[in-house]
């Protein structure tokens, strides 16, 4: 080899171990909670439990009430992500605590069947057991925490077709923003937007998008807070297909009663692969903004990020719990106790193939 080859191999070489080290240290900082306790909320073998982000979480001091879906485990030959029976039956279920988490006892939701009504107007919504579960294109409602409900009500705007879940801000007595998700123009899912009533759902005339029409994958599952200035945030779960999956979380805010939504950010910039997670965002006591939600690339770990000034900068990302089985899990739902500490509630797996459960993490913001 002579003098000028050896030269141009030995720069590359020395490029690569000058650079190698630069990307390791690259990756995304992440911070071990130390004080995390996992409990299981339902397990039950053979079963496929799953998806609290999709029916809702409700508390009323240390009362915490929680919806999720439950199945059936699918026959070890069925392959893909949800590895649900498609052929046995579903249900949906609420599990609550009386003491901030750490017991449940699950019973089947009760949400009424029959044809879609229109929303009552006599309810006062900020009344003590107020809950209002969404979900498609209808809602139920109930005034004792969660023990019965009403309903079927047609959800407002229910002609975009609607892929809502949970979420919404009471406001008043006859003041109520919910926020929900539509299909695109192109008959695909979605896009979220908020509607609010001032006139306890007699009349539902405030319209708002939040962020444009995404031109490829979807925005949805909007999860909102209110800020004691009188703005909204709301934390969008995001897929961007081009030029490939990207999965990421974006947040909105609104300084005119939602009205009109800002873009501030991505608190998460990446969230794991198949189609990520959606996130479940709280304001807790002492100010700061706290997202939960699940990043399913290797080791599959249950997460949460902080904001000290309203969601304008995030920090570093929080290890709740590691190495599940499989990379099905998630679908996080928060709340915060009156003693402090944060309740998370999601689905997970211990292995490969294993019945997927219901389980909450009890831990302190750092």
């Amino acid at each position: 080899m002579n003098n000028n080859l050896r030269k141009k191999w030995l720069g590359v070489v020395l490029t690569i171990a000058i650079t190698y080290p630069i990307v390791l240290m690259a990756k995304e900082e992440t911070v071990v909670i130390k004080d995390a306790r996992h409990l299981k909320v339902f397990y039950e073998e053979g079963r496929f439990a799953g998806w609290p982000a999709n029916n809702g979480i409700w508390q009323w001091g240390n009362e915490i009430l929680a919806g999720f879906n439950l199945g059936y485990l699918a026959p070890p030959e069925e392959r893909g992500l949800h590895q649900i029976d498609s052929v046995r039956p579903r249900s949906r279920m609420l599990a609550r605590s009386l003491d901030g988490g750490e017991t449940w006892s699950v019973s089947e939701a009760g949400y009424p069947d029959g044809e879609l009504q229109r929303l009552p107007t006599d309810i006062a919504f900020d009344a003590p057991g107020f809950a209002l579960n969404a979900r498609g294109d209808r809602s139920f409602i109930s005034l004792d925490g969660g023990r019965t409900w009403r309903g079927p009500f047609r959800l407002p705007f229910a002609d975009l077709h609607l892929s809502a879940r949970t979420d919404y801000q009471v406001l008043g007595a006859k003041d109520l923003m919910l926020f929900l998700s539509s299909e695109k123009t192109n008959n695909r899912e979605g896009r979220p937007f908020c509607a609010r009533t001032r006139t306890g759902g007699k009349y539902w005339n405030q319209f708002a998008w939040i962020g444009s029409e995404p031109s490829s994958g979807y925005s949805i599952m909007p999860s909102s807070v209110r800020l004691p200035n009188g703005d909204f945030l709301a934390a969008i779960r995001r897929r961007d297909n081009n030029p490939a999956q990207h999965n990421f979380i974006e947040l909105f805010r609104s300084q005119d009663g939602g009205l009109s939504w800002q873009w501030l950010g991505n608190p998460v910039k990446e969230n794991g692969e198949y189609s990520g997670n959606p996130p479940s965002m709280v304001r807790l006591a002492d100010g700061k903004l706290c997202i939960t939600y699940a990043n399913r690339n290797e080791p599959h770990t249950i997460r949460a990020v902080f904001s000290s000034d309203n969601g304008i900068t995030w920090g570093p990302q929080y290890v709740l719990r590691d190495s599940a089985g499989e990379p099905d899990i998630g679908y996080t739902r928060t709340v915060q106790r009156p003693d402090g500490k944060l309740v998370t509630i999601y689905y997970w797996l211990d292995e490969p193939r294993g019945e997927r459960y219901i389980a909450a993490t009890i831990w302190s913001a750092p």
